[in-house]
């Protein structure tokens, strides 16, 4: 009998808890408990670094078709979600958190999502002209 397959709930929920341990933890046994102990700099620089590298992943992937290059965009885009949960714990938020505005933003179309958050700022930016 197969195991089940774990839903995409259950892994982010567990990693995200891994990299919660990690705070704090032996920066000579964990790469994660590295990153959080050389701070917010080095954290968010590796969110750019995965960002960099799955977009040219994905320029590969799309020039050139391939299950390799497929694989290759899956990893990178793994690492990205891997260094994004890092981020996202060193600001004390979740993956519960993302989920949410998710949710929020469900039905939205992007346009409609999009000028709901652009309305606050511009009322600000009006109010102080006032």
């Amino acid at each position: 009998m197969s195991e089940p397959v774990p839903t995409t709930t259950d892994v982010l929920l567990r990693l995200a808890a891994v990299i919660e341990s990690r705070k704090g933890g032996d920066q000579d046994k964990s790469y994660v408990a590295r990153l959080f102990h050389k701070g917010t700099d080095a954290i968010l620089k590796k969110v750019g670094e995965e960002a960099t590298e799955t977009v040219m992943a994905a320029k590969d992937a799309a020039f050139h078709p391939s299950p390799e290059h497929s694989k290759a965009l899956v990893g990178e885009f793994a690492d990205l979600w891997f260094h994004t949960m890092v981020a996202m714990a060193h600001f004390e938020l979740s993956p519960a958190d993302v989920v949410a505005e998710l949710a929020r933003r469900e039905g939205l179309s992007g346009l409609e999502e999009f000028a709901l958050r652009k309305a606050p700022t511009r009322q600000a930016t009006e109010g102080d002209n006032m």
